[in-house]
């Protein structure tokens, strides 16, 4: 028999819910329970100290759950936190950065990379560790874009504005020869085809554009095969949603983005998991 306990995903906001959907689509019998901290995003200009203390608390909580694993759906998160959070806590987390990291370095032809990401992720160098690891001839190229967040968060995905200020970032990397353009923040994946848009303009025609989250539900596939955890659903499984604040807008964005429904939303402060 399988086991049926559900997966904990947890983000800064509404940007999870892009490594949620590639979960459910690769995972299909797996049940979500799913945490945004929305009461306090952004995590991108927030210290190592706050980002990770703020994820104890939601790792807390999600275990209080009976989470049979955690995935850290948050790019700053991962890449300021894991670490002490996977020294901290007795249950297997897997990060967004690592996996992004392995896929860009397979998909550069030219070894010339690009990463955007929040103010928190860039300056930490996380991904600049990750690829260097793999291949230390690659040439990284990173940008921080700290409005991106609040952009997506207030639901300005196709506006010309959001299209300005990514053309603004992007300009930065101009004439560096990127071929592989990784989107650092689980956020970004929601202005994919704005992004797409303005980097083959700016940056080159032949640019590729990572979604970590994809890399990163196959790699949550093959630990829980590997560890015999994998649920054995036979039917769609009933997905539980959490935010720390402003539930009703977050179950109208997250129903504008995941296949599922989310018929409610539960607001809960982490705080109290000291």
């Amino acid at each position: 028999m399988g086991c049926q306990l559900p997966i904990g995903v947890f983000d800064s906001g509404v940007g999870g819910l892009t490594v949620a959907k590639e979960i459910m689509s690769q995972l299909p019998g797996e049940r979500i329970l799913y945490y945004g901290d929305t009461a306090r995003v952004p995590y991108g200009s927030k210290s190592k100290e706050t980002v990770t203390e703020y994820s104890r608390q939601i790792i807390r909580f999600l275990m209080s759950q009976g989470v049979k694993v955690i995935v850290v759906a948050c790019n700053t998160a991962s890449a300021l936190a894991v670490d002490t959070l996977r020294s901290e806590f007795d249950v297997p987390i897997l990060d967004v950065v690592e996996p992004g990291a392995r896929a860009a370095a397979a998909a550069t032809k030219n070894g010339r990379i690009g990463i955007l990401g929040t103010e928190g992720t860039i300056r930490s160098g996380m991904y600049n560790k990750c690829l260097y690891d793999i291949n230390p001839d690659l040439g990284v190229y990173s940008r921080a874009c700290p409005l991106f967040v609040p952009l997506v968060e207030e639901g300005w995905i196709y506006d010309n504005i959001t299209r300005e200020v990514i053309k603004r970032y992007l300009s930065d990397l101009q004439g560096k020869e990127i071929d592989s353009l990784v989107l650092g923040c689980t956020h970004y994946p929601l202005l994919r085809n704005l992004i797409d848009d303005v980097a083959k303009e700016v940056i080159g025609s032949n640019v590729t554009l990572v979604n970590p989250a994809v890399e990163t539900a196959k790699e949550l596939k093959t630990l829980l095969a590997e560890r015999d955890m994998l649920s054995d659903h036979t039917h769609v499984p009933e997905h539980t949603f959490y935010v720390s604040d402003g539930a009703e807008k977050f179950r109208s964005f997250a129903n504008s983005i995941l296949s599922c429904t989310v018929i409610e939303t539960k607001d809960v402060a982490v705080k109290t998991f000291e």
